[in-house]
């Protein structure tokens, strides 16, 4: 007679036998191409591949892994795709994407992978950071408490912006978002901040002259640019930003101010949805992956204003989005509002009518940047965006009828001489200084019987007379950053005497 089989031999018996066939058949780290096309490799034999882990290709080209299937693997390619074949060995490197980072890369322009593209060497650097890591927990940050100044009146004064903020900037094509973190970029010259900017899909051409006009500002020492532009693939576009902003998270490390700004995080989704399409993850809403919200949470998460313990060093974002015939409530648009601590919303119309930046002071808003922003500019600005509020109302109001009372006229005059002062050219950021004497002046009505186009000669006849004449004031509002009373006695009469002279060179009564 048999003798029966227990389940549990049965099972001990399977365990062995899987225990043995592990030691037979082990992976050595090597795979082999299955298929390749559009960057996009799968790879077989690979099995213990790390997700976002680097491997090897003939012929030195790289690979990132992004999906981990059952049966195979599949690897976005940060190179060349046509000099893969079917069958071609690949192996792991046990590494994930990193990046070099450190002050050699001041002054440069590198890919994201930090390979010089300005006709240089590659900049030589001693450490590498890994692209993706996670953003600085609750206890590791401090409130934001310094100001990040982008040398624009119209955005120091009502929309200001903190060290380790981050900030938004939207609005449709050629309105003039990226002048706007071009110019902050410049202001930070001689402030001890260091910048980053990440151009994403951008044309070569328009990266170029941007570069230029840095040169030409030295703003250049003290920055770095990535470029993923618009002829790169859709993998080196998607890591562009997390590499930018590991170069920027090696020196807020070091207690030091960073500044990044990412241009634009629309074309940054549109490379993640290609990848993500040619990988054959389901799409969702307008054929985006579920995770796109993930994507540029943990990108903008990792801005911060570290501890005094840590070294208080901050990293301060301005990230970039494009909309559609100003269609905020677009999937990806409302993402980011959601992201981040505020946005600068920039107008179609404003910028058509010569009001530039044109920034809309009704939909922009910052939610953190009050809290950092100087005494000075709090005590002269404070009434700013309610007098724009009320001139915008006025102006629409007054298209009805021309009998107007003395107090709407006095606010559309008023209206209209603020706007004109908020207005300001390109690549011309104005001192803390400058901005707080040019909005006292609006405040206190030192313009309001000047006519309107007056407004740009009298600022700047103003500015000279104060640093010639005034000039230990002037020190004393930037070392202070504050107004006592005695200082705006000084500044009142300083005003009326330029106000004065002013109106005597012209002829004004």
């Amino acid at each position: 007679m048999s003798r029966e089989i227990r389940p549990e031999e049965i099972s001990s018996l399977i365990r062995e036998q899987i225990r043995n066939y592990d030691h037979r058949i082990h992976s050595d780290d090597v795979g082999y191409v299955i298929s390749v096309g559009d960057g996009i490799a799968m790879v077989q034999g690979i099995d213990k591949a790390m997700s976002s882990e680097l491997l090897e290709f003939p012929k030195g080209v790289m690979g990132m892994v992004m999906n981990l299937e059952e049966d195979h693997i599949g690897v976005v390619l940060l190179g060349d795709d046509t000099q893969i074949r079917e069958g071609d060995e690949v192996r792991r490197t046990g590494k994930i994407v990193e990046v070099p980072v450190g002050d050699s890369l001041l002054g440069r322009v590198v890919d994201p992978l930090g390979n010089a593209i300005d006709g240089g060497e590659n900049p030589v650097c001693t450490k590498t950071r890994p692209v993706e890591r996670v953003a600085p927990g609750v206890m590791t940050r401090k409130s934001v408490d310094q100001p990040l100044m982008t040398g624009l009146k119209v955005i120091d004064s009502m929309i200001p912006i903190g060290k380790g903020q981050r900030e938004l900037i939207i609005g449709d094509r050629e309105t003039g978002k990226t002048a706007i973190a071009v110019d902050t970029i410049i202001n930070q010259k001689g402030k001890n901040v260091y910048c980053i900017y990440v151009a994403i899909g951008q044309k070569e051409s328009t990266v170029a002259r941007m570069v230029q006009k840095l040169r030409e500002n030295e703003a250049m020492e003290y920055t770095v640019v990535v470029n993923a532009s618009a002829s790169s693939s859709a993998p080196l576009q998607y890591i562009a930003p997390y590499a930018g902003c590991a170069m920027g998270e090696e020196w807020m490390e070091q207690g030091k101010d960073v500044l990044i700004i990412y241009d634009d995080l629309s074309k940054h989704a549109v490379a993640y949805r290609t990848m993500s399409l040619l990988l054959k993850r389901p799409p969702g809403r307008e054929a985006y992956p579920g995770d796109v919200f993930y994507l540029h949470s943990r990108l903008l998460e990792r801005a911060a204003k570290l501890s005094d313990e840590l070294g208080g060093g901050s990293l301060t974002a301005l990230p970039i989005i494009e909309t559609q015939a100003g269609d905020i409530s677009a999937y990806i648009p409302t993402n980011v509002i959601s992201i981040t601590d505020g946005q600068i919303f920039l107008q179609t119309d404003l910028f058509a009518a010569g009001v530039r930046p044109a920034v809309d002071s009704g939909l922009s808003v910052s939610r953190v940047g009050s809290s950092a922003q100087t005494k000075a500019m709090k005590k002269v600005s404070s009434s700013l965006k309610l007098d724009l509020a009320q001139y915008h109302e006025m102006q629409s109001f007054a298209q009805f009828g021309s009998d107007l009372d003395d107090s709407t006229k006095k606010i559309l005059n008023h209206g209209a001489h603020v706007t004109e002062l908020l207005k300001q050219p390109q690549y011309s950021p104005m001192s803390m200084v400058d901005q707080v004497l040019s909005l006292f002046a609006i405040k206190n009505g030192f313009m309001d019987d000047l006519p309107v186009e007056d407004v740009p000669s009298f600022e700047k006849a103003m500015h000279r007379a104060f640093h010639e004449e005034h000039a230990d004031l002037c020190q004393e509002i930037d070392d202070k950053g504050d107004l006592s009373k005695e200082m705006m006695d000084q500044i009142t009469e300083g005003m009326r005497s330029v106000v004065e002279q002013f109106k005597l060179a012209k002829g004004v009564n």
